[in-house]
């Protein structure tokens, strides 16, 4: 169990400054660090460098976009008997292109470093052999521009092991689909555009379409050779915005990611239940493991499993490994591996304090994101006045003749489990279901049969809401599915979860992980006398959007039952990955969906 943190109540809980990046246990953990040899340092420079350089060309090439005397000086050394280093060019395509290729390049995929070899290569080649011209020896910033297209394929050369990182099979295809039916779409457009600005008579259909290509490619005179055509500036920018956007499509379907299409299979899913009935009561998020929409890795012992799933390029894993800890590095280095062959974004969601603390060691930073709230039911009471509105809200809905009652799913009618899914999707808000890391994503499953089912009927028998635990080990329940119809008497779920709470010693129960609480500690340590500036923003901004997702509701919901409050972590390998990591989550939970996708991440 991870070290537990004081309740709500206890005077020694630290004042937060939201969100915090956390350095977990680094006494009883010392990070493992390897020293490089000196061959693989030099390749890891050169790697860096490439990425550097197309870096720098991509600012110079919006600059030369953007301001005319070095746009103008730009295309005069692109003319003639001058030439340019590698994709400077002062145009949005290419500032798009070596941007784009900046980005694939620093995820080391192997499809770039070919991309980039076969045409710097290929240019550092037409440069020495212009370079045996006199006329192209003449000019000194000719040399330059072959020295640093030279030394650019040096690097890729020197870095080459590397970039090691493998596509999709189907890139090949989607990115020539994406190319023909965007150059169409763009060509039109642009060609339309050009047709309604231009300034010149007597252009035909052949003049403005090779004037929009042309301008397609550069706003400089490239485009001035079609005579006939003479367009405002602002449309000429459109054009090759609307180019470089197209360039941009056929660059990401050429260089995605793999999605990660092989998910857990029914051996699979085996291996993790045996695991997790010997080692399932560490973490009461291990039974979440078994989503069928996630993938699974197992260290080389098998005693251990890392489960994840591929969103947007993040490889988001959640909870803690499952199986021996002594066995979790093995796991997760196989996961990390796995991430890098893929040119994956590693992240785990919802760690506890201990998993953290053995991803640190193997280069993951931690972020603190909430709380779990977990009721051990040997302390658990309705009596005293802090229990006192959940005292209210039960004995309110027990004398309106509700009723609950508790079984597992194994131990309930076809029938009547049916009836109860069917009831579950008519109560659910919205057409997406959400949840990933506290989530299963399947109720009524036969392979649950072990999971607990809560139904609440009213005083004429018919069902009103459901709540479903999954199993924590032996000896505990962890809230999987919460549902209520929305005519029914306030105070409900507070009414299901208390009889739960006072009957599950029965079942030989004594503890219950209820729902997760994201930045709890902003919220009950920001409404406190004394709190500072920044920890008031801080939760003003959470309050707002709690309008919207719930963040401030979570944490007063599951505060009422005075649970212990179990600390959660967001584990990333580099902080730039933060913003794909946080959409790759809203999508794999379900509060952020793409038109078309039907609701699938």
């Amino acid at each position: 169990m991870p070290a537990r943190q004081p309740t709500p109540t206890s005077p020694q809980a630290p004042a937060p400054r939201g969100p915090r990046r956390v350095r977990l246990l680094p006494n009883r953990f010392p990070p493992i660090r390897f020293r490089p040899a000196p061959d693989s340092r030099v390749r890891a420079r050169a790697a860096a460098a490439t990425v550097w350089y197309l870096r720098v060309l991509a600012v110079l090439n919006i600059a030369g976009v953007m301001s005319l005397p070095f746009r103008e000086e730009v295309h005069e050394h692109n003319a003639g008997e001058f030439f340019t280093p590698y994709l400077a060019t002062a145009g949005l395509v290419s500032a798009a292109l070596a941007l784009f290729l900046a980005v694939v390049m620093r995820r080391r995929k192997r499809a770039a470093w070919v991309f980039n070899l076969l045409l710097s290569g290929f240019l550092f080649c037409l440069y020495v052999l212009a370079l045996t011209r006199d006329a192209y020896q003449e000019h000194l910033f000719n040399w330059l521009s072959a020295a640093l297209t030279g030394l650019f394929v040096a690097a890729l050369l020197l870095g080459r092991r590397e970039f090691s990182a493998i596509g999709d099979r189907s890139n090949p295809r989607l990115a020539l689909a994406v190319g023909v039916g965007g150059t169409l779409v763009g060509g039109t457009v642009g060609t339309l555009l050009v047709r309604a600005t231009n300034q010149l008579p007597g252009a035909t259909l052949k003049d403005e379409i090779a004037y929009t290509l042309l301008r397609g490619i550069s706003v400089g005179p490239l485009a001035d050779r079609v005579p006939a055509v003479h367009a405002p500036r602002w449309a000429d920018v459109t054009v090759n915005v609307l180019i470089a956007v197209v360039f941009l499509l056929v660059l990401y379907a050429c260089f995605r990611a793999p999605r990660g299409a092989c998910l857990l299979a029914e051996q699979d899913e085996q291996r993790l239940r045996a695991l997790l009935d010997r080692h399932g009561e560490r973490d009461s998020l291990g039974y979440f493991a078994l989503r069928r929409d996630k993938a699974v890795v197992f260290s080389p012992s098998g005693k251990a499993a890392v489960t994840y799933r591929v969103v947007g390029g993040v490889s988001l894993a959640s909870g803690d490994p499952i199986g021996d800890p002594e066995a979790w590095p093995g796991a997760i280095d196989a996961w990390l591996a796995e991430a890098r062959r893929h040119a994956w974004a590693p992240a785990v969601m919802g760690a506890s304090e201990e998993a953290g603390t053995v991803y640190a060691r193997h280069g993951l930073d931690a972020l603190e994101l909430g709380d779990e709230a977990i009721v051990d039911l040997a302390d658990f009471t309705l009596e005293g006045r802090a229990m006192r509105v959940v005292r209210q809200a039960h004995n309110r809905v027990r004398r309106a003749g509700y009723s609950v009652r508790i079984r597992r799913h194994e131990d309930i009618p076809d029938d009547e489990l049916a009836l109860l899914v069917d009831r579950a999707d008519h109560w659910r808000d919205g057409a997406t279901e959400r949840g990933f890391s506290m989530a299963l994503g399947r109720l009524g499953d036969p392979a649950d049969g072990r999971c607990v089912m809560l139904e609440c009927r009213d005083a004429n028998g018919e069902p009103r809401a459901l709540l479903s635990f999954v199993p924590w080990g032996e000896h505990g329940l962890s809230l999987d599915l919460m549902r209520r119809d929305r005519d029914c008497e306030n105070g409900l779920m507070e009414y299901m979860v208390v009889e739960l709470l006072l009957r599950a010693r029965e079942s030989g129960i004594d503890r219950v992980s209820l729902n997760f609480a994201m930045f709890r500690s902003v919220f009950e340590r920001g409404s406190r006398l004394g709190a500072g500036p920044v920890l008031r923003l801080w939760r003003s901004t959470l309050t707002f959007f709690s309008r919207w997702w719930q963040i401030e509701s979570l944490y007063r919901a599951n505060a009422k039952y005075r649970p212990v409050w179990e600390p959660r972590f967001l584990l990333f390998a580099k902080s730039s990955d933060i913003p794909r990591i946080g959409l790759a989550s809203a999508r794999a939970e379900g509060f952020l969906t793409f038109p078309g996708t039907g609701g699938r991440s």
